[in-house]
């Protein structure tokens, strides 16, 4: 994204949202899972505790005042490397907290920013649809790049590393993970679940995945499922290839048979040997690509 194009973008952010000051500032994270997802299968339900562990909500600066994130990292120590978690359509929910908390296990500081923020709270929506229709689809990338952006500054003032900043984000937050590393060339790596890679085009969201790989600054590992109904495996064909033609060192996975959210271990559709395996996968990504 030119800096032309980006200008544009954050005008039509300002013109198309507003909101009152006083909900925005006070508002902070909702606890627990959004209603769309529940019942969730706490049979299989991982929950990663605290312990070592400094957790919790922080308010990150933006320029028109501050949006809430959920913030894990090891109790003791400095200058951790930086992941950011981008969160599904259901918001920063239970599960984006708990893949927060098994990053800051691992030595890093994972930091998730309520990224629907000034648009609304979907946590008490009750369907995928509704979320969409009255939250996500008034979302701009601009705003989320933004934020992003504004979360990174955050995490360099509070014990992170930022020259060794990584991004993952699942379903929505995987498509977002593919443009935060066209837009953002301090990204080391990422790690993009299952998200879409092409779409209809409009004034919030002028550009897919498909169409940003040649400004792709870092290598982007995408885990994807075969049996994914809303992304055709043609798609993730086509982004392989395109990526391979760009000369990239980012490429995509695919599960064979895997539903869209096989990470998601509280939905029906969690897969544990593919999301063990994807996580693995992750983690050796990042430290390969000097995000450790």
């Amino acid at each position: 994204m030119n800096d032309m194009m980006r200008e544009d973008l954050l005008a039509l952010t300002a013109s198309k949202t507003s909101w009152s000051r006083r909900d925005f500032v006070a508002s902070s994270i909702a606890a627990g899972f959004a209603m769309a997802v529940q019942p969730v299968c706490a049979q299989t339900m991982i929950t990663t505790d605290t312990d070592g562990l400094t957790a919790g909500e922080v308010q990150i600066p933006t320029k028109d005042g501050n949006i809430p994130a959920y913030r894990a990292m090891p109790a003791k120590g400095k200058s951790f490397p930086v992941i950011l978690v981008v969160q599904e359509i259901f918001g920063v929910h239970e599960h984006i907290k708990d893949v927060a908390r098994r990053f800051a296990k691992n030595g890093y500081l994972a930091i998730a920013p309520s990224l629907y923020h000034r648009q609304g709270d979907v946590s008490q929506l009750k369907d995928n649809k509704e979320i969409f229709a009255k939250v996500v689809s008034k979302v701009p990338d601009a705003q989320v790049m933004s934020d992003l952006d504004a979360t990174v500054a955050w995490a360099a003032k509070n014990s992170g590393n930022v020259e060794k900043l990584g991004i993952t984000g699942f379903c929505w937050g995987g498509r977002i993970t593919w443009l935060y590393t066209a837009h953002n060339p301090k990204v080391a790596a990422g790690v993009a679940w299952y998200g879409r890679l092409v779409g209809d085009k409009t004034e919030l969201t002028p550009m897919h995945p498909l169409d940003v790989v040649d400004r792709i600054n870092a290598p982007v590992l995408g885990l994807y499922g075969g049996a994914d109904a809303g992304i055709p495996n043609d798609t993730v064909e086509r982004m392989n290839e395109a990526l391979k033609k760009a000369g990239k060192p980012s490429m995509i996975h695919l599960y064979p048979d895997m539903p869209h959210a096989f990470h998601a271990d509280y939905r029906p559709t969690y897969r544990k040997e593919a999301a063990d395996d994807g996580w693995k996968r992750a983690l050796e990504w990042f430290r390969k690509h000097g995000v450790a």
